[in-house]
């Protein structure tokens, strides 16, 4: 299942270049960085770790905000593209293939650890989330971002606001940017973890077992970051916000 998941994130890279750009040239810069200042610790610099960075949107969101930033990722694609980013925007950044679930960092390294859309495709969300328990500081934060976004293939209530939510998007003229390969997308979404387990519930008790003894969680902040149109395309599935302090 990791092959596949890689193989699938190689071909999207290029693609997901282009819009994290769109996003850093309109309202979602300040609405990200003003998100995340509510919930950072406050020492200045931080060393942040960037966990599938992609083509390297919270890399160079923090590091534009003077943090000092090391970023992963499963896909060589994807780093080749958050590298010409990174190096076109003037920062410097630490980028690593690596895969989540096995980080090769010493224990207590980062002040803050961040990830969007990242965390419904890991394989064993316990494994990943005790490694990323592990890298952090004492007093460090873990920021995760993400939604439910394939629960609707194992929930009938879910599947059908997904298709109400498509077909309000249809009459309204707005069209959803599809996968490269959204068949094998969805073979792959079928199968995860997070395709069958209700967020962030689910993390909450995790995160707390794990040994997270503070949690934030903000159940939607689609408002704060998404266009009108995401917020009419993905309406039935909410962006959440979890901060856990170690």
């Amino acid at each position: 299942m990791q092959c596949r998941i890689e193989n699938y994130w190689q071909g999207e890279a290029a693609r997901y270049s282009e819009h994290i750009w769109r996003e850093l040239d309109s309202f979602k810069k300040e609405a990200w960085e003003t998100l995340i200042k509510e919930y950072l610790p406050q020492e200045n610099p931080l060393k942040v770790l960037d966990v599938g960075t992609g083509p390297g949107f919270f890399a160079l969101l923090l590091s534009g905000m003077g943090h000092r930033v090391t970023a992963i990722d499963c896909s060589s694609n994807m780093l080749k593209e958050a590298k010409m980013n990174i190096q076109n925007a003037g920062f410097h950044v630490e980028l690593l293939k690596m895969d989540s679930h096995a980080l090769t960092f010493p224990s207590n390294t980062f002040d803050v650890l961040i990830c969007r859309n990242v965390t419904w495709i890991l394989q064993d969300p316990w494994a990943a989330y005790l490694e990323w328990h592990r890298v952090l500081k004492p007093k460090g934060r873990l920021f995760i971002f993400d939604a439910n976004w394939n629960l609707r293939f194992h929930d009938p209530i879910m599947q059908k606001r997904y298709e109400e939510d498509q077909e309000r998007a249809r009459q309204l003229g707005i069209k959803r940017v599809g996968h490269v390969d959204p068949e094998e997308g969805d073979k792959i979404a079928r199968e995860l973890f997070f395709s069958k387990h209700l967020r962030p519930q689910w993390d909450a008790e995790a995160l707390i077992n794990i040994g997270f003894p503070r949690l934030w969680i903000d159940a939607d902040i689609s408002e704060r970051i998404w266009d009108k149109e995401e917020n009419i395309l993905y309406r039935s599935t909410p962006m959440f916000l979890i901060c856990a302090e170690k």
